[in-house]
């Protein structure tokens, strides 16, 4: 795969992405075992917490965000592999009805894509009302795996549980799963809430994350992608990466930085800071990942 041309999305996309790269060890000789086609570069992109359905001063724009972050990512020189959303699709409502509403609605938008292989993962504003049954009926299952050009993905719902919780039930399919994948398989997990407690009094923790953290371990490559905080936060349990992304829809606070989690105000001179998606791009050697990240539109 060559590789994307950064400048013109720049371009595209307005001021610089940052971008952070993730080291996974020197152990890429024995992770070329992992089942599934010969390990090839290639890149995917994550987008996170769209709220459809919110409405309010924290963005006045709710309804073209989204569509903006759409036509950004089309607007990409080379087509992703893959496009990933990490929850929170829609904003949370009591009406069914209105649920069902919203997801028909996102599914719709999203359709835009021009990439035809699109993945999605619940987030609380999804799930939590009716564990995940609408969402299912609009995305399919909520925890899941698949293998891409070497790369094994799991995908975990901590959402549909109100507790926020795993369960047993999905601790128990995470480890069978892994028993069979080599401990230099190059896996990727992919969760809505952190699976480590990052702010526990703001929901910002998965309460048996760290189990999930505990089956991974023995694995030498294991990056976590998530969502939930509205922001870009790195943190290491031991040697596995957690990597969570901006939203679409306004960004939320430090950890710290304020009394609650309330959203930060829109500001009208600087439309859509703290908001974009990110580019994941994976390298051959040393085995690693570039995370950009961009803003949701060109200014």
């Amino acid at each position: 795969m060559s590789t994307i041309d950064r400048r013109q999305f720049m371009q595209l996309a307005g001021v610089g992405g940052a971008v952070f790269v993730s080291g996974l060890g020197n152990t890429a000789q024995a992770a070329d075992t992992t089942a599934g086609s010969a390990y090839e570069d290639f890149f995917f992109v994550q987008l996170s917490d769209s709220h459809w359905g919110f409405e309010g001063a924290p963005n006045p724009d709710a309804k073209g965000t989204l569509p903006k972050a759409i036509a950004s990512v089309n607007e990409l020189v080379q087509t992703p592999d893959f496009v990933i959303f990490t929850g929170d699709l829609t904003h949370t409502t009591d009406d069914p009805k209105e649920r069902r509403k919203r997801m028909g609605e996102v599914k719709a938008i999203v359709a835009e894509l021009k990439v035809k292989n699109v993945r999605f993962i619940p987030g609380e504003h999804d799930a939590s009302l009716d564990n995940g049954k609408a969402f299912k009926e609009f995305f399919g299952a909520t925890h899941y795996t698949f293998d891409h050009k070497g790369v094994h993905f799991i995908v975990l719902d901590n959402v549909s549980d109100p507790g926020a919780s795993l369960g047993k039930e999905q601790l128990d399919w995470l480890a069978d799963d892994l028993k069979t994948h080599p401990k230099g398989a190059r896996i990727v997990v992919f969760a809505h809430r952190p699976l480590f407690d990052l702010a526990p009094q703001w929901d910002w923790a998965t309460r048996d994350g760290a189990k999930a953290v505990e089956l991974l371990m023995p694995h030498d490559n294991v990056t976590v992608f998530y969502g939930h905080v509205h922001q870009e936060h790195h943190h290491m349990t031991g040697h596995i990466a957690h990597h969570s992304a901006k939203s679409l829809i306004f960004p939320l606070p430090v950890v710290g930085s304020q009394p609650k989690r309330t959203p930060l105000p829109w500001d009208p001179t600087q439309p859509y800071r703290g908001l974009g998606f990110r580019e994941v791009e994976t390298g051959k050697r040393p085995t690693e990942y570039a995370i950009t990240e961009f803003p949701v539109q060109k200014v």
